[in-house]
């Protein structure tokens, strides 16, 4: 089951998109301002809202680390925002000052893409904030974007209702033409990489104008070719579905639709689980938090609903969810540190004595500079400790 634990109605405008980093929620909207707040009770961060783009904002999407927050907007800019101080660390203008109505960053924090009313795609080097290659679909709006979980390739959509699957070089893998007649609304890749024999398979979702939500499976074979064919169609929404995401495992697939209601299946076997209906107008985005069993669905009401998933049906065995009091108990804490605790249940202070264990205890001070806790330790990568936090092996 599935329950509405609280409503944000901060913004006066229609709420265009959704993020979770492993702390923190952002939030976009027509109102010209992202607003970002603390998971563990919802308060707003003292230096939210955010105020730097000058028209819409479109789409929002975290670093891995969660210590930045890229945005998008008609104003035809991507803004950068530090997340520890709330700052704007860079403004990126997107090549011929279009709208730009998509960015997605890749996985390991090193690449962004941006996506423009016009057709024109940007990809940026995310540490230097330098753009790499440019591209183009003729005759669209580009409205989508998703990195696969290797970072090395990106789903884009449009209003033409392609997917295409694009290299770093900005080459054209594959083109899906005709994914979703009257065209696509959002795409996103499964966390996972499956393997077998000489092929590499990934998962995406894409929904669209045609109210169908589907699920492709994209196969890179060893010689380096790709194809992509339709798994699942899903249709438990009854007008066009605007949003999509995956949940961290990849059980669990969310969307949000014009007939105002938030669906959630089961992604392995194309079930709708449940259908929630909080929302009075169009349900616009929709977000799986990476760390606790949450949700996250933004609407034309110019709200925001927080959702838990009570019953466990994403990836804990079929067992209940422990709520958040169980989730912040520290009955299991050996009386001389941490021993009994997951890896992801350590608090800041734990991560730094075990950086001193370790004999790394010059990093204690960059990681307290960037709160690097459990969760957040468990999704660092070398990409990430180079391109976040300055971190080179030497």
């Amino acid at each position: 089951m599935a329950s509405l634990i609280c409503t944000l109605q901060h913004h006066q405008d229609d709420v265009n998109w959704c993020a979770f980093s492993a702390k923190l929620l952002a939030t976009c909207s027509g109102d010209k301002t992202l607003r970002v707040y603390n998971t563990h009770d919802f308060a707003e961060l003292p230096f939210s809202p955010l105020s730097g783009h000058g028209y819409s904002v479109h789409c929002c999407c975290f670093s891995t680390c969660g210590q930045f927050l890229a945005s998008c907007s008609t104003d035809a800019t991507i803004v950068v925002w530090s997340m520890v101080s709330g700052e704007i660390e860079a403004v990126l203008e997107h090549p011929g000052r279009s709208p730009v109505r998509i960015c997605a960053l890749s996985p390991d924090s090193t690449h962004l893409v941006s996506g423009a009313s016009d057709g024109t795609l940007a990809l940026w080097d995310f540490p230097s904030k330098q753009m790499r290659r440019t591209g183009a679909v003729a005759d669209t709006t580009m409205v989508a974007c998703s990195f696969s979980p290797c970072s090395q390739v990106f789903m884009t959509g449009s209003t033409y209702g392609d997917l295409r699957l694009w290299d770093l070089n900005m080459n054209q893998l594959l083109a899906e033409k005709n994914a979703h007649d009257l065209g696509v609304s959002c795409c996103s890749f499964a966390p996972s990489i499956l393997t077998g024999g000489q092929v590499v398979r990934f998962h995406l979702a894409s929904c669209g104008q045609d109210s169908l939500l589907k699920i492709w499976v994209i196969n890179k074979f060893c010689f380096g070719a790709y194809k992509m064919q339709l798994l699942h169609t899903l249709s438990g929404q009854s007008a066009p579905v605007l949003s999509c995401a995956y949940s961290s495992d990849g059980l669990l697939l969310v969307s949000g639709s014009v007939d105002k209601t938030v669906a959630i299946y089961d992604a392995e076997n194309a079930v709708l689980l449940y259908t929630l209906n909080q929302h009075g107008r169009y349900v616009t985005a929709c977000a799986f938090s990476p760390t606790s069993p949450l949700i996250a669905t933004g609407s034309m009401d110019k709200t925001v609903n927080i959702w838990r998933l009570e019953d466990g049906c994403s990836a804990h065995g079929g067992k209940s969810l422990p709520d958040e009091s169980a989730q912040m108990s520290t009955e299991g804490r050996a009386p001389g540190g941490r021993s009994k605790l997951l890896v992801a249940d350590w608090s800041e202070e734990d991560v730094s004595e075990w950086l001193v264990e370790e004999a790394l205890g010059g990093l204690v001070d960059k990681f307290r500079a960037n709160n690097i806790d459990g969760t957040e330790l468990l999704s660092l990568t070398k990409e990430t400790l180079a391109s976040e936090l300055n971190i080179v092996q030497e």
